[in-house]
């Protein structure tokens, strides 16, 4: 089957994260190849980034209701987290059955259209991450399933160990996570309702089985190569990563790490974040400055920033917990940059050890003497550095997502 197919995109994704550069890359090389491709949205998705109505052949955003309570709440609490320096999104003036609605109303407009095939990505998280939307539509649907809804104890962990001496922290901490046990129920509920689910690794495959019970095909993720790219500048005395700062991303392991780094070579932190958490960045200069480690925080970085900076790195450091895939260390490759990486979750399918970069065990002795291997190894560096250029091109560009992601989109129309 090679036809050109006439497709729909939907997702309600929050700011940050690069499940939208994802997004963005696939209506573009499907939309380069020939196929029509329309988006539709609420108006709650975060479309201030990689604007999706910008590449596509029709895009619409649905209204969505706020919830007059919510709104009567929030209007005396705001000055309450302004005073506290937190962001409170649009999202949570917003009631689930308000959305419900909306995304219902998506799902019937698609199904009254002549559509081939429908795309689903995720729901914000506030709602669960698998969307209503899916309980809706009629057509052949594939749900992109970057993670389910996570739990994880370590997160919650870290939370409550950096929040012990701010009352006023933990009482938000609490307040913003009460939807959360909604979330994971509705998030395993709505997934039922997808009959083909899509996702980015064999490691969020094996959490799909576990959590929803559901079987899933991996279709792997790419980056582009005419963004992310060696661009040949001199290397600088220091490390990078890249993420949301929160909890999640590790950098509380990566300053430990450093901090045992011989003090000679110790390199400069670089940490890079579109999100970044206040509370949890005071917490890592707290720790940077204890471990003697220096740590700069940027944020609001262009692409054209970025890619330098992955050029001028001496290495990428990546230690997210549990992370379902990450991109992070693909964008490093295509610059020519190794990866030194925690060995869990999706990094262990997209860093190659001893080839692309180093993974080590979440151990902080350990991850420094990697760092320390690769600071002194000229001849191991070049190398790791050349082939990721050419393992890269080879498999991880978004050209390769693309047709991967097409294959299923024929395979499932075949099978129906």
């Amino acid at each position: 089957m090679n036809e050109k197919l006439k497709i729909v995109f939907f997702h309600n994704l929050g700011e940050g994260g690069g499940a939208k550069r994802v997004l963005y890359s696939y209506v573009k090389y499907l939309k380069d190849n020939g196929h029509m491709v329309d988006v539709l949205v609420p108006e709650t998705a975060y479309e201030d980034t990689f604007k999706l109505k910008d590449i596509c052949d029709y895009y619409k955003e649905f209204p969505v209701k706020e919830s007059v309570i919510r709104k009567f709440l929030f209007k005396f609490m705001d000055p309450f987290f302004y005073h506290l320096n937190i962001s409170v999104p649009r999202i949570f003036k917003v009631s689930f059955n308000e959305m419900k609605n909306t995304e219902r109303q998506i799902a019937e407009y698609i199904n009254n259209e002549d559509y081939d095939i429908v795309f689903s990505e995720q729901d914000n998280n506030y709602f669960g991450f698998s969307p209503i939307f899916l309980k809706f539509v009629k057509k052949p649907l594939v749900y992109y399933c970057q993670q389910p809804n996570r739990d994880d104890k370590i997160i919650n962990n870290l939370l409550s160990d950096a929040s012990k001496k701010s009352f006023f922290k933990k009482i938000i901490n609490k307040f913003l996570a009460l939807p959360k046990n909604k979330g994971l129920k509705r998030d395993i509920n709505h997934a039922q309702y997808a009959d083909h689910i899509l996702t980015n690794s064999y490691y969020t495959h094996e959490t799909i089985l576990r959590i929803y019970g559901q079987n899933s095909q991996v279709s792997y993720l790419g980056s582009e190569k005419e963004t992310f790219k060696p661009l040949n500048l001199n290397r600088e005395n220091f490390v990078l990563s890249v993420g949301n700062i929160g909890a999640s991303k590790g950098y509380d392991f990566i300053i430990k790490s450093l901090g045992h780094v011989d003090r000679k070579i110790r390199p400069k932190l670089i940490i890079v974040g579109n999100v970044s958490h206040d509370f949890w960045e005071g917490y890592l200069k707290k720790l940077a400055d204890e471990r003697d480690v220096n740590v700069e925080f940027l944020q609001g970085v262009s692409d054209d920033c970025l890619i330098k900076l992955y050029n001028k790195a001496q290495m990428v450091v990546y230690a997210p917990y549990l992370e379902p895939f990450g991109l992070i260390p693909i964008e490093a490759m295509a610059c020519g940059t190794p990866t030194i990486g925690v060995q869990e979750g999706g990094i262990k399918e997209t860093v190659v050890h001893g080839k692309t970069g180093l993974l080590t065990q979440r151990d902080e002795i350990k991850f420094s003497q990697a760092i320390e291997k690769l600071l002194y190894d000229d001849k191991l560096w070049g190398e790791m550095s050349e082939f990721c250029k050419v393992h890269f091109l080879k498999f991880w560009t978004n050209n390769c997502a693309g047709k991967r992601l097409l294959k299923h989109f024929y395979r499932i129309l075949d099978d129906k």
